[in-house]
């Protein structure tokens, strides 16, 4: 029998905490049917254990849909965002895989937990499956391999778009590359201040 990890975040709000946030439930759940339906074992870790609150954009039409509504009906499933594990409670040695949700909480929490990059290193190492889906990816960024290289140096990742980032209207890093880019910069910045008013 398989065994996946799946990597959760305990992140409730974005740095304004009146922007609530957390895992974007069917990023999870879509991949847990997947397994399930193979008889596979299954576990939840999370970077600092415990609870995992829940994107609310994700719980509503047209976004909540029929396996994410599915969980929410579970009481035993629910109980798994409850308490999800530490990664010092995790043995990488018991998984064939791991697998980074996403929602936009995990850019908080993943990039710099030692304990999801040991993780990540220990079942890439002995040769198992590393994936994310989404803003998932964060999770590989800063993991160094036993050699000191990035996980992803010279690797090629998929994830959440620039364009999906406008799209869910939380496009809020602008950056320009160098002084000629000032007013240009200046112009993208009060363009999306006039969105968001």
């Amino acid at each position: 029998m398989k065994r996946i990890l799946h990597v959760v975040s305990n992140v409730a709000h974005y740095a304004d905490p009146d922007h609530p946030t957390g895992l974007w439930l069917s990023e999870l759940t879509h991949a847990w049917d997947v397994f399930a339906a193979r008889g596979w074992d299954q576990r939840l870790v999370s970077p600092a254990g415990r609870r995992v609150p829940l994107e609310p954009r994700a719980l509503k039409w047209p976004l909540l849909d029929a396996s994410a509504k599915a969980w929410m009906n579970d009481p035993a499933k629910m109980a798994l965002l409850e308490q999800t594990a530490s990664p010092d409670r995790i043995d990488p040695t018991d998984f064939d895989a791991i697998y980074f949700t996403g929602g936009h909480a995990v850019m908080w929490d993943f990039p710099d937990s030692p304990g999801l990059q040991r993780l990540t290193r220990a079942i890439w190492e002995a040769g198992k499956i590393v994936s994310s889906v989404c803003h998932g990816y964060c999770g590989l960024l800063n993991t160094r391999l036993s050699d000191g290289r990035f996980l992803v140096e010279g690797r090629r990742l998929t994830g959440f778009s620039w364009r999906e980032e406008v799209l869910a209207g939380v496009a809020r890093l602008i950056t320009g590359q160098n002084p000629g880019s000032a007013k240009a910069t200046a112009k993208a910045v009060a363009k999306q201040l006039s969105l968001n008013a």
